[in-house]
């Protein structure tokens, strides 16, 4: 199957992405995502090894295919992987490569790097690719490359951010491209990805609000602590990653470091942190959407309600 934009759309109940979340998006959280007709998205390095990736892989691609089975009339979104251009060996990013080949990943989320090469071999078997982009000058890059969507990280998107307004960032965008346009940054409800729409997107890219789910990987603390937080105990900062990315206030602190004080980072991508404390794994990230967060449900639940959210807002 040759995979288009339109066709993707047609396949979701919902123009959601539930982004690829380091330590967070397990097999479960994409499965049930694809279930609930939202497309889930598992990145590869949340594997150590390529075998193990090769199983979780094997896992998502069964499920959903299963799902589909078992209920025709259901929709039953597509799945997406994650694969990182730029932080990976290149023995790593071939043999990544040839999974996204044999599983033939309908959508492939490309970042930091040059994307060219995982086009080439995702669009040789049919598949799409979209690419995250913070900055114009990163999109035009990713557009001579051939990727079929930009994922445009904003200013309030949780993870490895940007600072642009998204009202700013889609409009400059639309001037220069026809292709998929993903929000990411701050959107938690169904209002949101209608509004989404409305600037000129085609997909809402929703992270933080699918963290607090049960399907996800996160402790039960880092659930509970994004209840507890607001827009405001969101910090961006180079020192916790290496790279800007946001990181609540409350688990910075919950890490023994004084979020008023980090130690600058040695380089890109090599942070100073105290032995014993890593990113993502101690340090929980979060955008600003988190100030929204009051429970935690199912993937289902969530998915419903947001749904409902969307159809009223029409």
């Amino acid at each position: 199957m040759r995979w288009t934009v339109e066709k993707l759309l047609e396949s979701v109940s919902l123009p959601v992405i539930a982004a690829p979340m380091l330590l967070v998006s397990g097999a479960q959280l994409v499965i049930e995502s694809c279930k609930a007709g939202v497309i889930g998205a598992y990145p590869m390095a949340n594997s150590r090894t390529v075998e193990d990736c090769a199983a979780q892989m094997e896992t998502i691609h069964t499920s959903v295919e299963q799902a589909r089975r078992d209920d025709p009339s259901r929709i039953v979104a597509p799945y997406a992987i994650k694969s990182v251009v730029f932080c990976e060996g290149n023995d790593r990013f071939e043999s990544n490569l040839a999974l996204l080949e044999r599983y033939r990943v309908p959508l492939v989320i490309s970042s930091i790097g040059d994307p060219a090469r995982v086009v080439e071999r995702v669009h040789a078997y049919g598949g799409l690719v979209f690419h995250d982009v913070a900055s114009l000058r990163h999109a035009q890059k990713a557009i001579q490359s051939g990727v079929d969507g930009l994922i445009l990280l904003t200013a309030g998107a949780g993870g490895h951010t940007g600072s642009l307004n998204p009202f700013a960032f889609v409009e400059q965008i639309r001037r220069i491209w026809n292709g998929a346009l993903i929000l990411a940054g701050g959107m938690g409800n169904g209002r949101s990805v209608r509004a989404a729409q409305v600037m000129g997107a085609d997909f809402a890219y929703m992270g933080t609000r699918f963290i607090a789910t049960r399907e996800s990987l996160a402790t039960a603390h880092y659930k509970e602590l994004l209840v507890a937080q607001q827009a405001a105990d969101v910090i961006v900062t180079d020192c916790i990653s290496g790279f800007n990315a946001t990181f609540m206030r409350g688990s910075i602190i919950t890490a023994g470091l004084d979020p008023d004080n980090l130690p600058p980072r040695k380089a890109l991508f090599q942070p100073d942190l105290p032995e014993g404390i890593k990113a993502w794994r101690d340090v929980w990230s979060a955008g600003h959407g988190v100030g929204a967060i009051d429970d935690v449900p199912s993937v289902r639940e969530l998915v419903t309600r947001l749904e409902s959210e969307y159809h009223q807002a029409r």
